[in-house]
């Protein structure tokens, strides 16, 4: 496609909506023509513009392009660097409009459920704003509470998002995106209704109730509605905080085994996983365990997509490439050549390494580089090379996951055995038990969920 034929697209009258200038988008279009041409367009210039464009957002696609930029190869190096350094900024609602949203969600009388009911915004969400209040009973709660027409902006946003990523695509199908943008679509949609996330609350309470380390805050279901989420409120530092004050390593280490219990306990024996672990998402306690906060992106996977998992890594660790490709099959990966996996191996090889290795170590040995942007480059130019691969839509939330927690890990400074915490959630896995504490625990949540 020829540059002219990008600057004649529709697509950037769509983009209007979120640009401040009439430029950025152009330039942003020339520079990825200009990516696929080998012209020197000033790469780390533009991803800084499309950083400011994509940061002024209240979320939406926003979060799409931070999970987008964990996945090698699905855009180009240098914007993957920023856009997943990017967090919400969006302006807060005022206490007028904060009134008017309440008494759409509980009537007008809203006010009568709190004793108080904190005017300013304690903190902000992707789609919304946090209040702090006291309920009659003198229970102290956070209301998160949806931002405007949000559904109206996230199919917005997604149109937005596909045909960007149809245009990318013309210029490097390294990735084919198909599956990737079908799987971010239902996640961001899913995230909208806050009865879902409400439920999504009691699944990870009764997962991990028996992890002192981990809080998870419980809702309040009658003070609940599609855009209105009330939970009980958890006090807690931001790990940035925490980590300003100059933790001792054991206090390291110690939130760093809280968040893997976190994240992969519900994993590895329920096939769940939380598929947003930025440092917005949780607050460390005073005993530095960890209280999560968001859990609008979560995925329950079919308990053989699970097995596979675990199965890529022991295929890795004992070298049989057979088995390997099994594994891929089971995540649900198709028509992959021997060559095809062997660059799927290196890109494996790296989030796995942790696992493979029964010693204390850091979770990336090379802190000189980006957490997985060089190996990310060679598994890209990799693909290329072999003909593009098509990531099933199960991949995206568990990729994000890793990476995004390894990054947490790596600001720990966490030394650990990986392997010894992996293999005790692993050692007595069955398709079968993982599937009956699944349903049970869904049960209990009262979610409905579709495979």
């Amino acid at each position: 496609m020829a540059e002219r034929d990008l600057d004649d697209s529709g697509l950037f009258g769509e983009f209007r909506r979120m640009v401040r200038t009439t430029g950025t988008v152009g330039g942003i279009a020339a520079r990825l023509a200009g990516h696929k041409f080998g012209i020197n367009t000033g790469g780390s210039a533009h991803a800084e513009d499309l950083k400011g464009v994509l940061g002024g957002l209240k979320g939406p696609l926003m979060k799409a392009a931070q999970l987008l930029a964990t996945i090698p190869g699905a855009l180009p190096d240098e914007y993957a660097t920023e856009l997943a350094q990017l967090q919400s900024n969006a302006p807060p609602m005022g206490w007028s409009f904060v009134r008017r949203r309440m008494a759409a969600e509980l009537g007008p009388d809203w006010q009568k459920h709190f004793r108080s009911f904190g005017r300013e915004a304690a903190a902000a969400a992707s789609l919304g704003q946090v209040h702090k209040a006291v309920l009659q009973n003198g229970e102290t709660v956070a209301c998160k509470l949806q931002y405007p027409d949000m559904a109206t902006t996230v199919e917005a946003d997604l149109k937005q998002f596909r045909m960007a990523m149809g245009v990318y695509h013309k210029l490097d199908n390294a990735i084919r995106q198909d599956d990737v943008v079908a799987e971010l679509t239902e996640r961001l949609r899913e995230e909208l209704d806050y009865t879902r996330e409400a439920a999504n609350l009691r699944l990870y309470g009764a997962m991990l109730r028996h992890s002192p380390n981990v809080t998870i805050p419980a809702p309040v279901d009658d003070l609940c509605t599609r855009r209105l989420l009330t939970m009980q409120w958890v006090d807690g530092r931001s790990l940035q905080q925490v980590l300003d004050s100059n933790p001792s390593q054991t206090e390291r280490d110690a939130m760093a085994k809280a968040l893997f219990e976190a994240w992969y306990v519900p994993f590895y024996r329920y096939g769940v996983i939380h598929g947003d672990p930025h440092m917005g998402n949780f607050t460390v306690r005073p005993d530095f365990g960890f209280n999560l906060l968001d859990f609008g992106a979560i995925r329950i996977f079919r308990p053989r997509f699970v097995h596979g998992v675990i199965e890529l890594c022991e295929a890795l660790r004992v070298g049989d490439e057979d088995r390997a490709a099994h594994a891929y099959e089971m995540w649900g990966f198709e028509n992959l050549s021997r060559e095809t996996i062997k660059v799927l191996n290196e890109w494996a090889s790296f989030l796995y390494e942790p696992l493979m290795q029964d010693r204390v170590r850091t979770i990336n040995e090379n802190a000189e580089t980006i957490f997985g942007r060089d190996v990310a480059g060679r598994v890209h130019t990799g693909l290329q090379r072999t003909g593009g691969v098509k990531p099933p839509r199960e991949f995206v939330l568990v990729d994000r996951s890793a990476i995004g927690l390894g990054s947490v890990f790596m600001r720990l400074g966490a030394k650990l055995n990986w392997h010894q915490m992996f293999q005790e959630l692993v050692a007595d896995f069955s398709e079968e038990a993982l599937a009956a504490r699944q349903a049970e625990a869904i049960r209990e949540a009262r979610l409905n969920v579709h495979f």
